[in-house]
């Protein structure tokens, strides 16, 4: 692995630039016309680099690290009453002109935010598009024999690969010609641009053959920096189906099945075990190295924000399922990645789900004020705050970033709803628990360790570290603690202060519920 442990310690943040913020309204009617109307979803509405520049304090207020935007091709013209914001229909040519969707702003503007990225100490995290072009691409007319034939392309193979996705002119990567012009095309905006990681678009409908030999070579090749590449392989059957783009030469992909689980065990109210097994079988199948840089998220911009499909529920009840998401995407194996808005509890379905940032988002005191919000559902200055305080205890505590995971207890029939793991590194341990029950609980966690050492000993004090109403300190007494938890709540304990830490494997839990007091 060619990149350093300085990815895991990040957190994504993906910007669909055009619904962010508008720093430069000079450039809005720029380029294909008919294409700006802030009224309508299906066009641009304003957003561009300046006005990611400009918010780059509420960023790395918020925790962000690493900034995620979408693709800034030139985009296709109007088609069919829709245009190109979201930058995926690239208005490809040959030979390539290398434009930029205007829009957006200029290559100044480009320069001008990864530089200002980097002083904040934040890395730029560039999306790239080579499965397709736009409907109505230049690229189609003029080289038509590159594209697959949408009325045969089932014959030759696997239609994920070989057939246009969504009618767009798809293009044939195992032509030679096809490849190189690919190659050249992303090799040319990697230099021109110097990224610090690309976010592949569609990358299980191309060959892995095409990935590994000739486009991850190539976009390396181009850069100074060890580029860190994330493969976008949209399946939530199995963690399993990432490993061809892994085995291709990518640094991660985005964690799909386990997006899926949290929404079954959180949003909608299931078990824990949709996640315990999820994350499971990620280590049993990629192991712990590669499991550590996967990408999670509780939702983005290709599906329904993230309590959106749940209905019939209280803003209280709605904002502690959140928080446990929250929690649990901050605290399991990972790089969590927040979608702008995730951080003020922004709901909607399609295209609502990429709803422009509201005015309100870049101020605590607009934030808290409940009068002015619209599209989220409940207390956003409170899902704000929570999302800060979970990236700095990811930040800041060494286990929750680069330490190994093992499951302690799940529910078992007639048991707690509440997944418990540990999270170990060299530098010390973290305990977890994810509660998950509609009622209060309390818990009695008997540590009984297989370890040579326990990883605490009786008499360690633990604090908790989210704040959200579990036991705030919890002393170890014969191997065992009592842990209180409110209904769906999350909770981190670490040892305060932090004990001497041992090899060998995590202490073992049991989960029982203690009687309820008189």
């Amino acid at each position: 692995m060619k990149n350093d442990d300085g990815w895991l310690r990040q957190v994504f943040y993906l910007v669909v630039t055009d619904r962010f913020a508008n720093g430069d309204p000079t450039n809005d009617r720029l380029g294909a016309p008919d294409c700006f109307d802030p009224s309508n979803p299906y066009r641009f509405h304003g957003g561009d680099l300046a006005g990611v520049r400009e918010h780059i304090p509420y960023l790395s207020d918020l925790g962000a690290t690493a900034i995620w935007t979408t693709p800034l091709y030139a985009q296709v013209p109007l088609r069919d009453s829709s245009c190109g914001y979201h930058g995926y229909w690239a208005d490809f040519t040959d030979p390539d002109d290398g434009a930029l969707e205007p829009k957006l702003g200029s290559w100044d503007d480009v320069s001008a935010l990864t530089s200002a990225l980097h002083a904040a100490g934040m890395r730029f995290v560039m999306d790239m598009v080579v499965n397709h072009a736009g409907r109505g691409a230049r690229i189609a007319r003029e080289r038509p024999t590159w594209l697959h034939d949408e009325a045969t392309c089932a014959s030759r193979g696997d239609p994920v690969v070989e057939c246009p996705l969504h009618g767009l002119p798809d293009f044939a990567q195992e032509q030679p010609v096809v490849a190189d012009y690919l190659t050249g095309l992303s090799r040319r905006w990697v230099s021109r641009v110097k990224p610090d990681g690309i976010r592949l678009d569609t990358a299980k409908h191309m060959p892995p053959g095409y990935l590994a030999t000739s486009w991850v070579p190539g976009v390396r090749s181009a850069s100074a920096r060890e580029l860190f590449l994330v493969a976008e392989v949209f399946d939530t059957d199995s963690i399993a189906h990432v490993l061809p783009e892994l085995d291709a030469g990518f640094d991660s992909a985005f964690h799909f099945p386990l997006q899926h689980a949290l929404s079954v065990a959180f949003a909608q109210g299931g078990s824990v075990n949709a996640v315990a097994d999820v994350v499971a079988s990620t280590l049993g199948t990629l192991g712990q190295d590669r499991a550590l840089r996967l990408v999670t998220m509780l939702d983005n911009h290709d599906m329904p924000r993230f309590m959106t499909p749940v209905s019939g529920l209280s803003p209280a009840e709605r904002d502690r399922r959140y928080a446990v998401a929250l929690t649990a995407l901050f605290t399991l194996p990972g790089i969590p990645q927040i979608y702008q808005g995730d951080e003020l509890g922004m709901i909607g379905a399609y295209p609502d789900n990429r709803r422009d940032m509201p005015a309100w988002a870049w101020s605590a005191a607009t934030r808290s004020d409940a009068r002015v919000h619209d599209g989220t559902f409940g207390d956003a200055q409170a899902s704000w705050s929570l999302v800060k305080k979970l990236a700095a205890l990811r930040s800041s505590e060494d286990a929750l970033w680069r330490g190994g995971y093992e499951e302690l207890a799940r529910q078992t029939t007639g048991g707690a709803n509440a997944l418990v793991f540990t999270r170990r590194s060299a530098a010390g341990s973290v305990l977890v628990v994810l509660g998950n029950d509609d009622a209060p609980r309390e818990l009695v966690v008997s540590l009984v360790s297989r370890a040579p050492r326990p990883a605490w000993s009786d008499g360690t004090t633990l604090e908790e570290l989210v704040g959200a109403g579990a036991t705030p300190h919890v002393t170890i007494d014969r191997g065992r603690v009592a842990i209180v938890l409110p209904p769906r709540t999350a909770a981190i304990y670490r040892a305060n202060p932090a004990p001497q830490e041992s090899g060998g494997h995590a202490a073992r839990l049991s989960l029982d519920t203690l009687p309820r007091s008189p």
